[in-house]
């Protein structure tokens, strides 16, 4: 098989074109509130971080709900809706961005299909709550090869609860996630993924 680097796999029509998360709205029919079973400002304290964010309708219409909440999305498509005062909109891959602050809230709704080396950006991004701070994101692990319960249990050891049945990640605080995985590439033909939607399915080699 061959596998695809970051720079082939953000150039797939798969990734770059997906509409998962498009338009997404904060509240309502096909929103955030829904899909993740909670109002993100009641957990967004003072900033929320949005990745994979889409045209950044959600975090736009929080910003008129709200003026104390610090509101920043980052999407490797450069598509948003004009953004007013406090929010920030950023087109860059997921794999290399660095915000210059913590977060108290971090959602990825439907992303992380769409990356190759997701446990690096995990790692990344679990680095990037304040203490008391939530991360979510939907992941189905079958898109991690080799993953599977052994890899459930090292991200539960690690602070980070999966759901298996919602497909979920979920985590309160900053955690360092030392995972014995070497990315090595990713697949953009695997196909439809538990959304119906075609993903992408992520290989590594086990470390130890």
């Amino acid at each position: 098989m061959e596998l695809l680097d970051d720079r082939a796999l953000h150039a797939s029509s798969v990734v770059a074109n997906n509409a998962m998360n498009r338009e997404r709205q904060l509240h309502g029919v096909n929103s955030y509130a829904k899909v993740l079973g909670f109002d993100p400002l009641t957990r967004a304290g003072t900033a929320w971080l949005d990745l994979c964010c889409g045209s950044g309708r959600a975090l736009i219409q929080a910003a008129g709900h709200t003026e104390d909440v610090t509101l920043v999305g980052v999407d490797l498509v450069d598509a948003f809706r004009p953004a007013p005062p406090g929010v920030t909109l950023i087109a860059a891959p997921l794999e290399t961005w660095s915000p210059s602050r913590a977060f108290d809230l971090i959602t990825c709704v439907h992303g992380l299909p769409y990356v190759g080396d997701k446990l690096g950006v995990l790692r990344r991004v679990l680095t990037w709550l304040t203490p008391a701070g939530t991360f979510v994101a939907d992941l189905d692990l079958a898109s991690i090869q080799p993953g599977g319960r052994r890899l459930a249990a090292l991200l539960r050891a690690a602070g980070v609860d999966y759901d298996s049945r919602r497909k979920r990640l979920t985590c309160t605080g900053p955690r360092a996630l030392d995972l014995p995985y070497r990315y090595r590439g990713a697949d953009d033909r695997a196909g439809p993924n538990y959304t119906g939607q075609p993903a992408v399915t992520s290989y590594y080699e086990k470390t130890v």
